[in-house]
């Protein structure tokens, strides 16, 4: 069980379990998620951390098929910019390692927020802590468990 499974359910949340198994060559972790599951893409979110000017690292969710805007994400944290955090600084700080972190069951509580496509879905599927396991959960779920706000997120 990974450190986001336990939160989950020490948090109470409604979730569903979703594993799957990895191929180490997918190209989108995400997409292969989508396709594996047989779920809506669209349904299907990437968890991000960036790092603000001040040094600040944030969680941005969003939907597998889009890009995260920086400028977006750090207005959003009351920042003016943003870049994608190092890779190492990432899986120290949230325990998880890259295509595996989850918005829940971090380490260290981060700051977080959830692309607003979020609400046009019932329950999306976010990193379950690692490759091929992934929890579906009611947005507004997420968000009290991570303390999150909603914000557009995405480019164009």
């Amino acid at each position: 069980m990974t450190p986001a499974v336990v939160a989950a359910k020490q948090a109470g949340l409604s979730i569903e379990l979703c594993e799957y198994s990895h191929d180490p060559n997918a190209e989108s972790y995400g997409e292969e998620a989508a396709e594996k599951l047989g779920v809506n893409v669209e349904a299907v979110f990437k968890t991000l951390v960036v790092q603000t000017v001040s040094k600040k690292l944030v969680v941005a969710i969003i939907p597998v098929l889009h890009s995260l805007n920086l400028k977006q994400i750090a207005q959003a944290v009351g920042e003016k910019r943003a870049e994608m955090a190092d890779k190492n600084l990432v899986q120290r700080t949230t325990g998880y390692v890259l295509g595996g972190v989850s918005p829940l069951g971090q380490r260290k509580k981060l700051a977080t927020v959830i692309d607003t496509l979020a609400k046009d879905h019932e329950r999306i599927y976010v990193s379950g802590g690692r490759r091929g396991l992934d929890i579906a959960i009611a947005p507004h779920d997420l968000a009290q468990a991570t303390a999150a706000n909603f914000a557009n997120l995405i480019r164009g």
